[in-house]
C-alpha cells in the first residue's frame, strides 16, 4: 500500500488520466461549440427564426444527452476487455454496439418526433410552431449516426485512443459552422434556409462524423488489433440487452439532470426577460467549466474497468480516487475563478445592466457547487468503470426530482399551500438554491456508494 500511495504512483496515475481526458475535454467543447454556433448564427436572421431554432434546440439537447448516455455501456465493456488481455473479444462487442446504435437511434429520433406535438401546448404563434417542428424533423434524422458515432466513440476512448474523438470532433465543429452560414444565409447560390439551414448541418454533421470516425479506425494502426470491420455480423440479443442493462440506467441519469435544469428554465421564464436571461447566462457558463470534471469522469471509466478487467481492484480503487481528487482539484480553482469574476464574466455576455447584476448574483450559486458538481460525476463515471450503472442512476433521480426540483419550486415560486415557503417567490435565485442542495446530496450519496463499492471488490477479490 505504501508503494501504492507513492509521490510516483500519484504522478503516473494522474498522468495517465489526463492523457485521456484532455482530448476528450476538446472533444466535448467543440461538440458544445456547435449548439452555440447554431443558436448564435440564426439570432442574426430574425426573432422568430432564433425562437424556433432554440425550441427545436431544448428537445434536441434532451434526446441527445440522453442517447450519449445510453451508448455509454460500451466504454464499461470494452475497458474491462482491454484489461483482461480479450482483445479478440472486442471486435464482436463493437459490432453489437453498432446495432444497439442503430436501434437507439431510430427510436431517439421517432420520439424526438413526437415531441413536437408538445409545440401545440406552448401557445406558440403557427409560424413559430411550424417551424421549430420542422427543425426537430429533419436534425433528427442524424440520431441513428450519432449514436453509431457514439459506439465507436467508447470503443475508442476504451483502447486508449482519445485523440481522433478531439479532431473528429474540432473537424465537425468546422463543417457545422461552414454549412450553417451557406444555407442559413443562402450564401454562394444556395437557398436561404434560415433556423431550418442548422438542422440540415447539424444532421449533414452527425454523419460526416460517423464516416471520419469509421476511416479513421480502418486506416490507423492503433485499432489493427481490435479492428471491429472485418466481416459482417446479424444482431446477438443476449449482448445487445446486457448492454442495454448498462447503458439504460445511464441514459436515464442523463435525462434526469438535463431534464430538471430545463424545467427550472421553463419555470424561470414566468418571471421575465432579466430573470431567464440571467439564469440562461450563468447555466451556460457553468455548462462549460463542467466539461472538465466530465472529460475526467470519461477517462475514469476507462482506467477503472481496465483495472478491474486486469483483476486488480486495488488498482480500480485507487485510479477511482484520484480521478475524484483531480475533478475536486479544478473545482476549487473554478469556484474561485467564478465568485472573483463573476461580474465580469457576466459582463462578456450581455450589456444590460439588471442582466448583468442578477447574473453575478447567480454565478455565487454556480461558485457554490462546483465541488459538489465535481464530485458527482467524477464519482458516478468511476461507478460505471466498476459495470454498475442502476445506483447512480437512483441517487441521480432522487438528488434533481425528489430535492432540488421541489425546494427549487417552494423558494422560487412561493406557493401559498407550502409550509416553509418564503413570504415573496426567490425567482431564479430560490432554484438555483434548489440546484445546489441537490448536487451536494448527489455528491455525498455517489462518493459514499464509489467507497462501498470499491471495498467490496477488494473483500471480493
Amino acid at each position: 500500500m505504501s508503494d501504492t500511495l507513492s509521490p510516483t504512483t500519484l504522478r503516473t496515475e494522474a498522468a495517465a488520466l489526463w492523457r485521456l481526458a484532455w482530448p476528450v475535454l476538446i472533444g466535448q467543447l467543440a461538440t458544445v461549440g456547435m449548439g452555440v454556433a447554431d443558436v448564435a448564427m440564426t439570432g442574426h436572421t430574425s426573432a422568430a427564426e432564433l425562437a424556433a431554432v432554440s425550441l427545436g434546440a431544448s428537445i434536441w439537447s434532451i434526446i441527445i444527452v440522453t442517447v450519449s448516455g445510453t451508448m455509454m455501456a460500451i466504454n464499461s465493456v470494452v475497458a474491462h476487455e482491454v484489461g483482461a488481455g480479450a482483445f479478440g473479444t472486442i471486435p464482436h462487442s463493437v459490432r453489437q454496439a453498432l446495432w444497439k446504435g442503430l436501434g437507439v437511434g431510430v427510436v431517439a429520433m421517432l420520439l424526438a418526433n413526437l415531441a413536437t406535438l408538445l409545440f401545440d401546448h406552448l401557445l406558440l404563434d403557427d409560424a413559430v410552431n411550424a417551424r421549430a417542428s420542422l427543425f426537430v424533423h429533419i436534425i433528427s434524422l442524424g440520431l441513428p449516426a450519432f449514436a453509431a458515432h457514439r459506439a465507436l466513440y467508447g470503443y475508442s476512448t476504451s483502447i486508449n485512443q482519445t485523440k481522433p474523438v478531439m479532431v473528429i470532433a474540432l473537424l465537425g465543429l468546422a463543417f457545422n459552422v461552414l454549412v450553417n452560414w451557406l444555407l442559413i444565409f443562402g450564401h454562394l447560390g444556395l437557398p436561404k434556409l434560415g433556423g431550418v439551414g442548422c438542422a440540415v448541418a447539424t444532421a449533414a454533421c452527425m454523419w460526416l462524423m460517423l464516416a471520419a470516425m469509421v476511416a479513421w479506425i480502418r486506416h490507423a494502426p492503433a485499432y489493427r488489433q481490435t479492428y471491429p470491420f472485418t466481416h459482417w455480423e446479424w444482431p446477438h440479443w443476449p449482448e445487445i440487452r446486457a448492454m442495454l442493462r448498462l447503458g439504460l440506467p445511464i441514459g436515464v441519469t442523463y435525462f434526469a439532470e438535463v431534464s430538471a435544469f430545463g424545467a427550472v428554465s421553463l419555470l424561470v421564464a414566468r418571471f421575465g426577460v432579466v430573470e431567464v436571461s440571467a439564469h440562461q447566462i450563468a447555466l451556460n457558463f457553468a455548462s462549460l467549466v463542467f466539461m472538465v470534471p466530465l472529460s475526467f469522469g470519461i477517462g475514469l471509466i476507462t482506467r477503472v474497468g481496465q483495472a478491474m478487467g486486469e483483476n486488480k481492484p486495488e488498482r480500480a480503487r485507487f485510479a477511482a480516487w484520484i480521478g475524484v481528487a483531480m475533478s475536486l482539484a479544478f473545482a476549487l480553482l473554478s469556484a474561485l475563478f467564478i465568485a472573483v469574476f463573476r461580474h465580469q464574466i457576466a459582463a462578456a455576455y450581455t450589456s444590460d445592466p439588471a442582466v448583468r447584476a442578477l447574473c453575478a448574483h447567480l454565478l455565487l450559486f454556480a461558485a457554490l457547487f462546483q465541488l459538489s458538481d465535481a464530485a458527482q460525476v467524477a464519482a458516478s463515471c468511476a461507478i460505471r468503470g466498476y459495470k454498475v450503472t442502476r445506483q447512480p442512476m437512483q441517487i441521480q433521480v432522487l438528488a434533481f426530482w425528489v430535492f432540488a426540483l421541489p425546494l427549487g419550486c417552494v423558494l422560487g415560486l412561493a406557493p401559498s399551500w407550502a409550509p416553509l415557503a418564503p413570504a415573496a417567490p426567490m425567482a431564479a435565485s430560490g432554484f438555483w438554491i434548489g440546484l445546489v442542495l441537490g448536487l451536494t446530496i448527489a455528491a455525498v450519496l455517489l462518493t459514499m456508494s464509489l467507497h462501498r463499492l470499491s471495498v467490496q471488490r477488494l473483500r471480493g477479490a
